[in-house]
């Protein structure tokens, strides 16, 4: 064999990796120069020609003609007497190239040639993979379910790339199957030990963002901006929108009509309640946006402590406050401000601390009944035993009992 064929020993790293001709063939150059220069000392005196179309390669070794008997460095130079048996007409102080064939390279080397060459394509490959991912964060990726374990599940691209969406980084209510769709952002890329590990998140504010500029055109274009987003991830979130452009309404076109477009968003989301509300600079008017859908009476603000006291009838403390508290929680994120919620009325001497039915009521079920801005016995009867059920986790027959204690506290 005149030169070392490509076609047969590396054609399958040509065909499976997605690798450039220029690269593949810089690639090739790298690995034989170095094998090159381990068996010789150095590779400066050598030409390397790779040729992709043909599929070889050939080396070629430059030497200058001594003496016989004054080589000093048989890498670089070569005997007068060796040189005239490759050409009769070679004289001392020439200069002789030489093809260096398949057969001056033993069976060792070319087996580490190649461990060489699937090593070299492999880092390029995850360094290509790591540059791709890394300029993708932020991006939502669809990709298949390929493994499922307790802590994360693995997702495969279309590409084939692997990554991986960790417990944490998922909806609560999320549940996959081996071949299932999934849609995440690209939180993280990290290398560990040479390899590229891409994170997604389900629950991260630019997964909602993203999912908005997919499905509002308006929000792609820039016609409306996405000021702040707050999560808790599959229960609730809020996000402040505003548009320069006064013909359009972003609240209406982000729901869309008859919620049109926010409804695709919610399913996504395993039905997380989106409120969606106009961005303002004026704090009061932002925190009453931000507390819908609860109605304020009066509102009291001090900037310097950035701390809000807000002042609304007793059946608004409840909605104010929300189901497990997240209402008024990503109010306060939303906004910047700690919020603080009164009942706007006198207080009644008929009233009665909810803490003072603890031995009647068990303490677990009023700390419950707490979370909503239920405080005293006739905040809790204020209210349906409809409202109660849907507002807390608490069992309807539990609530009658609840109900059926604070009522005979006053008859």
């Amino acid at each position: 064999m005149e030169h070392i064929n490509l076609v047969e020993t590396f054609s399958e790293f040509k065909e499976f990796k997605n690798i450039d001709r220029e690269t593949m063939m810089r690639i090739i150059e790298d690995v034989f120069r170095h094998m090159l220069t381990k068996k010789h000392g150095s590779d400066e005196n050598f030409n390397v020609i790779v040729n992709i179309d043909r599929g070889d390669l050939e080396i070629w070794r430059n030497r200058e003609i001594v003496e016989d008997g004054e080589v000093e460095d048989e890498n670089r130079q070569i005997a007068y007497s060796d040189a005239i048996k490759i050409e009769p007409d070679f004289e001392v102080g020439e200069e002789v190239t030489e093809e260096i064939k398949m057969k001056d390279f033993g069976r060792r080397e070319i087996l580490t040639i190649r461990q060489n060459l699937m090593s070299k394509i492999q880092e390029f490959e995850k360094d290509n993979i790591f540059k791709k991912y890394k300029e993708k964060i932020g991006e939502i990726i669809t990709g298949e379910v390929y493994q499922v374990w307790k802590k994360e599940i693995l997702v495969l691209d279309d590409e084939y790339i692997e990554l991986t969406l960790p417990r944490a980084e998922q909806i609560p209510s999320d549940f996959y199957r081996k071949g299932d769709t999934v849609r995440a952002v690209v939180s993280k890329v990290d290398m560990r030990n040479n390899t590229p590990v891409i994170v997604l998140s389900r629950t991260s504010p630019a997964f909602l963002e993203r999912l908005f500029e997919q499905e509002v055109p308006e929000v792609y274009d820039g016609l409306i901006t996405i000021r702040n987003i707050v999560r808790v991830p599959g229960e609730r979130a809020k996000i402040a929108v505003e548009s320069y452009d006064d013909r359009i309404d972003p609240v209406g076109a982000c729901v869309g009509m008859k919620g049109s477009r926010i409804h695709g968003i919610v399913r996504e989301l395993r039905n997380e309640n989106i409120d969606v509300i106009n961005f303002t600079s004026n704090p009061s008017l932002y925190i009453t946006r931000a507390l819908s859908p609860a109605k304020i009476s009066s509102i009291s603000i001090n900037d310097a402590s950035k701390r809000a006291d807000v002042f609304m009838k007793p059946d608004q403390v409840s909605l104010a406050i929300g189901k497990g508290g997240y209402n008024i929680k990503l109010a306060s994120k939303l906004t910047g401000f700690e919020i603080d919620v009164y009942r706007d009325t006198e207080v009644d001497n008929e009233d009665v601390d909810l803490q003072e039915f603890s031995d009647e009521i068990d303490q677990w079920i009023i700390d419950e009944l707490k979370t909503i801005g239920c405080d005293t016995a006739r905040s809790v009867l204020d209210l349906s035993i409809e409202e109660l059920v849907t507002r807390t986790d608490l069992e309807e027959e539990t609530i009658k009992e609840v109900v059926k204690i604070l009522r005979a506290e006053f008859d």
